[in-house]
């Protein structure tokens, strides 16, 4: 378990100016915390870099984007992008005329998957074949980056990949049920991880979300030593999620999402930054609040901490703008709902038994229970019902607050080179977002 360590002030250094160069090792899709520290890095001057993730043709082959794809990609990057197809994860993946994992399993049905056997001499020969596919492209990535990075300049290398589930039917019925079931349709996370599929949706995990940082590490190696030997600094950066620290009871206590089954994934993605950083390379894992993305839409009841981000910004001094977000956020409820009852209601959920059950730092990432999903679950469906528009959420807005926060945070944050884990909490947050709108 790694040590937890907080940043508890606001960073200033400023090692990032123009003529240096920001790669993005991800692809930009939507709503999401890389769109922070692009902008950033754009407000900082810097010549911006992307790599893509490629598409899937039909029958499932990889393949780099096409003139017009590239063409939609680097606008909305706002930079180039090395067209190397950097897909991570083996779930597509398998030795010449084998079968890849995704179709081995594409027979689990809802009956039966927790049964269903996998042989793993064939998914780890899937795996090998993955990683070989992807640890060369980053090479071939990075070969190309390396020409557009001059002599002289400092590089910041932002790692944004996660995710890793494999494209199988059942699983969206089966997820379905583990992170937004209750009562009868409640289904144990512990279920899914005890079961074949689950291990290897672990071990896929595993290579999308954490081992890809070390690949990035090594396929830049050479980047980075003609770089420091003419005098540049390079620095990497990637996401994680550990819980965060919001109020509760009128203190920063930590508390999480369950059940969180990427966390696995996250804390060997914290180690390894640590591994890095004891080799004198300055990775830092920055571990954000929970916020809503298009990909953290399916854990339903994640967005219930965002809620106390509000009094945070009145806790940490924010005045007139603090009270700005307040009644920005009170326009988005029904007739005759006020924000006061609904942080009222969720103080009440935080402070419940149930949920403070889960706040155990140590035994991260807890598996689920039927009472945990009733209360959450329940509790999140009934503050939607209270909006005007359930497509226009308090929580969208607090999403993008945050978002806006851990841009500067964590791009002053490498530059200061702190640590290799930070958390990024909601009382730094608060006091980054009220120093900029001040």
């Amino acid at each position: 378990m790694t040590e937890y360590k907080a940043l508890r002030h606001i960073p200033h250094a400023n090692l990032f100016r123009q003529g240096d160069v920001f790669v993005l090792f991800g692809e930009l899709f939507g709503r999401g915390y890389a769109n922070g520290l692009v902008d950033e890095a754009r407000a900082a001057g810097m010549t911006i870099l992307g790599i893509t993730v490629g598409r899937r043709n039909d029958d499932g082959t990889l393949r780099a984007l096409t003139a017009e794809e590239h063409a939609e990609a680097e606008a909305k990057l706002g930079g180039r992008i090395v067209n190397v197809p950097l897909m991570a994860g083996f779930d597509m993946d398998a030795p010449a005329g084998e079968q890849n994992p995704t179709e081995m399993l594409s027979g689990i049905t809802l009956k039966g998957w927790q049964e269903d056997k996998l042989d793993w001499d064939k998914i780890e020969a899937c795996r090998q074949a993955g990683v070989r596919r992807f640890s060369e492209s980053a090479s071939q990535a990075m070969a190309e980056i390396d020409k557009l990075i001059p002599d002289g300049a400092n590089v910041f290398f932002a790692h944004t990949m996660a995710g890793g589930i494999p494209r199988i039917k059942a699983f969206l019925a089966i997820a379905n049920r583990i992170y937004k079931g209750r009562g009868d349709r409640f289904m144990s996370s512990r279920a899914l991880l005890d079961s074949d599929l689950g291990k290897l949706i672990l071990m896929n995990f595993d290579e999308v979300s954490a081992n890809t940082l070390q690949h990035l590490i090594d396929a830049s190696s050479a980047i980075r030593e003609r770089i420091t030997a003419k005098g540049g600094q390079v620095r990497y950066t990637a996401y994680g999620y550990h819980g965060t620290e919001v109020l509760i009871g009128g203190e920063y206590k930590w508390q999480t999402y369950t059940n969180y089954t990427q966390g696995y994934a996250k804390m060997r993605l914290e180690s390894i930054a640590e591994a890095a950083w004891k080799g004198g390379i300055f990775a830092t894992v920055f571990n954000c609040p929970e916020i809503r993305t298009n990909s953290s839409d399916i854990f339903v009841g994640v967005e219930l901490s965002l809620f106390p981000l509000l009094s945070a910004l009145k806790k940490e001094g924010g005045g007139a703008w603090a009270q700005a977000q307040w009644d920005t956020c009170q326009t988005l409820l029904g007739e005759g709902v006020s924000l006061q009852s609904i942080l009222d209601k969720l103080e009440s959920y935080l402070q419940t038994e149930t949920s403070a059950g889960f706040r155990n730092y140590e035994a991260w990432p807890m598996d689920n229970t039927p009472e945990l999903a009733d209360l959450m679950i329940g509790t999140s469906d009934e503050i939607t019902s209270l909006h005007t528009d359930r497509k226009a959420l308090i929580t969208d807005h607090l999403s993008a607050l945050v978002v806006e926060a851990t841009g500067p945070l964590m791009f002053h944050s490498a530059a200061e080179k702190v640590a290799p884990v930070l958390w990024l909490n909601h009382d730094i947050i608060a006091r980054q977002l009220n120093e900029l709108h001040k």
